[in-house]
């Protein structure tokens, strides 16, 4: 099966056409680190998706991963419960990649989304000043996560299809 997979990125949070109706997702960074709990947010949100390059990882491998000083988590929460999370990876050149982002199967299709991107958005471009927030997605992602991310202003800039 052929993969594509999009290269997004915005330049100037001027490019954010963020979406600001919440529908009570209320999105909380994770200060104190747990990889553990990186670990169970990438597993179960996810499995639909076909998230499988971590799970290999040992608990070394995810504790050096999720606890690094380069990498921070935020967890959106709907009526106390999880329902997705978003990964920031602080990069050299003021780079921000979101290196994971996505809700729970129960959570899409309900308006959560582009909210929820535009808080990933806004917290890339807050760490350290960044002057590029990119991320990458592909055929195997949800259909509408391309129009996503788009919407919100990422401008795509590279393409590659490989089986």
């Amino acid at each position: 099966m052929s993969v594509t997979t999009y290269y997004l990125q915005i330049t100037d949070i001027a490019q954010l056409k963020a979406k600001t109706e919440s529908r009570g997702l209320q999105v909380k960074e994770c200060t104190t680190k747990q990889w553990e709990y990186n670990r169970f947010l990438y597993t179960w949100v996810g499995k639909k998706w076909r998230w499988f390059d971590k799970l290999k990882w040992s608990d070394e491998e995810w504790q050096a991963y999720a606890e690094a000083d380069d990498l921070r988590t935020w967890v959106g929460y709907v009526d106390g419960s999880p329902a997705g999370f978003f990964e920031l990876n602080q990069q050299a050149e003021a780079a921000v990649e979101i290196v994971t982002f996505g809700l729970a199967s129960n959570f899409i299709g309900k308006g959560y989304g582009g909210y929820f991107l535009s808080e990933a958005i806004k917290s890339a471009f807050a760490w350290d000043n960044a002057q590029r927030v990119w991320l990458h997605t592909c055929t195997l992602d949800h259909p509408s996560a391309l129009n996503n991310y788009q919407s919100r202003g990422f401008q795509l800039y590279k393409t590659e299809t490989g089986g």
